[in-house]
């Protein structure tokens, strides 16, 4: 009678060390490594470009909110801010910028609000004898903060900023407070968002 022929084992009990000592060895490193990583994957799920912190929130609220008139809005949970110093002559397009604060998500978004005119935004921004034409379009968070940030370049560089209405082209500002006005917005929000 034939033996039956017994298979090799695959596992055998020498495999089955090595596998332990590197498996073992493996999460032991992963372990250590990871108490050493400052730079940690942000999983949230939320963008850090509009997260603000409650004590900058309150210091907004309590000492920069006096410069702005606020618009309370149940519907949606959010508070509007109007900076006081646009003020936007009749019949005349102009581009007026707002802070929106969502206390219960704790950010802070801006917002371009047309006045006398409506979306798509035609801008022209004129630099060094240069003209480059953007167009707005009515988007999201994320849309408004790009305009803004193409808008401070500008603003920075001293540039010539003007919008296209039915009436041809026009300033955005119309005078130089206006101007301080954006620029003081824009520095509330950084400090709102830091």
């Amino acid at each position: 009678m034939v033996k039956p022929i017994k298979p090799d084992p695959v596992f055998t009990p020498e495999l089955l060390k090595i596998i332990k000592i590197f498996g073992l060895v493996s999460i032991l490193l992963v372990i250590f490594f990871s108490f050493f990583n400052d730079q940690r994957a942000n999983n949230s799920g939320q963008d850090e470009d509009f997260r603000m912190l409650s004590s900058a929130r309150l210091y907004f609220k309590n000492v920069r909110a006096i410069h702005y008139n606020r618009e309370l809005r149940k519907d949606a949970g959010m508070e509007i801010y109007r900076i006081k110093g646009i003020e936007c002559p009749q019949n005349n397009p102009c581009l007026n910028i707002n802070l929106i604060i969502n206390p219960s998500k704790d950010e802070s978004y801006i917002y371009l609000e047309p006045v006398n005119s409506d979306w798509p935004l035609i801008l022209r921004i004129s630099t060094e004898g240069k003209e480059i034409s953007h167009s707005f379009e009515n988007g999201n968070k994320s849309d408004h903060l790009r305009y803004v940030k193409i808008l401070d370049l500008a603003i920075q560089a001293g540039d010539k900023i003007e919008m296209k209405s039915s009436k041809g082209w026009s300033q955005i500002w119309h005078t130089p407070n206006e101007l301080e006005a954006w620029k003081t917005l824009l520095e509330d929000f950084n400090e709102l968002t830091q």
